[in-house]
């Protein structure tokens, strides 16, 4: 398992010579959004996609 440092090293290495800071942070960001998405995944912290269709439709 890879450390956030070296997270964050390999999402540097693959950014173009012209990035921004705000192409850094974005790639920060959804890096992050996704370990959190699969972490809670693996938890069992998760609805199903049928179930947040039911829930809409009762309202």
């Amino acid at each position: 398992m890879s450390t956030v440092k070296d997270a964050a090293k390999e999402i540097i290495d693959r950014l173009p010579e012209e990035a921004t800071w705000n192409d850094l942070m974005y790639e920060l960001y959804v890096k992050q959004k996704i370990e959190a998405g699969l972490q809670a995944a693996a938890e069992g912290r998760m609805v199903s996609h049928e179930e947040v269709k039911r829930q809409f439709i009762k309202q």
